[in-house]
């Protein structure tokens, strides 16, 4: 039984398609944020972006934020991107201005420093310190670990 030629051009023009697909998905798209470049974004004024900004973020500041948050939004705007700005403020929003900045955020032991990127727009600069570390690795339940561990024998 002659077995039919076409199956090979039809895996060939599949491989092709699969290829150009693998292309198209491994070309970086650009940041937007909710339909608004990077640069619209910092053209903008300060109202009019924290419009664009989640509920919570958002109420920070219609409510107003105090003399220390100020500041620190204040010395984010005017430092380089050479050295990182020391704060205690947890609970400033991102802005686009905040954008390739470094700031180093006190997570309660230590400052950690956290380069700003683009994604991290409208959440809160303390979410990228974490203050509590995972534990690698648990042992087993020692002597004191209970109550009834404290009559357990010693070999």
């Amino acid at each position: 039984m002659p077995r039919k030629m076409g199956g090979l051009a039809k895996a060939a023009r599949r491989k092709l398609r699969k290829r150009a697909g693998l292309v198209e998905t491994r070309r970086k798209k650009e940041f937007t944020y909710r339909g608004y470049t990077l640069e619209e974004m910092k053209a903008m004024t300060l109202e009019e972006i924290v419009e664009l900004l989640p509920a919570r973020a958002r109420r920070s500041f219609v409510r107003g934020l105090d003399e220390e948050r100020t500041t620190l939004i204040d010395k984010l705007r005017a430092n380089g991107t050479e050295d990182a700005v020391r704060t205690h403020c947890r609970d400033v929003p991102i802005l686009p201005d905040f954008v390739g900045k470094k700031v180093a955020v006190h997570n309660g032991k230590e400052f950690v420093t956290v380069d700003i990127k683009p994604e991290m727009i409208g959440h809160y600069i303390g979410e990228f310190a974490m203050t509590r570390k995972t534990v690698v690795l648990h042992s087993g339940p020692g002597v004191g670990a209970t109550r009834s561990s404290k009559f357990m024998p010693l070999k």
